[in-house]
């Protein structure tokens, strides 16, 4: 019998999410050494579920707080080998071939600041994501305008050049 649960993360101003799928304890020092590596000044807080032996919540980070909001929604998802991610001073683009390149990540289901709801399926066994609900439900297409105001923001943040 299988019963199905999601869990809602809020994300606080300011604040990234990385959910993602990996297959070794060591993965939390490593996302650790690679999130380091990816941007000077990046705030960050790493939650890993153990999906064997003791089957904790492993978990790093160099921002307490954001350690701490790591690991208390890692042990509500609480899906063998799933990891999440919290981070400020950068966005997910500075970081995701970093984290790709991790040798035990496996999957990255989602990278984003919006609201966030997770899918997941509980058996007899244990836990597993089916997937996620990233923001909210498309409004319409976007106008000449919106294309505008699209281009323009992406420069006056710094990812486009003039």
């Amino acid at each position: 019998m299988a019963e199905y649960k999601t869990v809602k993360i809020e994300v606080p101003e300011g604040v990234n999410i990385i959910l993602g799928m990996a297959h070794f304890m060591k993965s939390v020092e490593d996302l650790y050494e690679a999130l380091m590596n990816a941007v000077p000044h990046i705030k960050f807080g790493i939650g890993f579920c153990e999906s064997s032996g003791p089957c904790l919540v492993r978990h790093e980070g160099n921002d307490e707080e954001l350690e701490r909001l790591a690991a208390e929604k890692a042990l509500e998802i609480a899906c063998g080998h799933s990891f999440i991610i919290f981070l400020k001073n950068a966005y997910p683009i500075n970081v995701l071939d970093k984290i790709k390149n991790t040798p035990e990540v496996c999957t990255i289901y989602v990278a984003t600041a919006n609201p966030l709801e997770v899918i997941i399926v509980e058996t007899e066994q244990g836990r597993g994501i089916i997937g996620v609900v990233d923001g909210l439900k498309s409004k319409g297409i976007e106008t000449e305008e919106d294309k505008k105001a699209r281009k323009e923001f992406l420069r006056k943040i710094g990812y486009k050049l003039s």
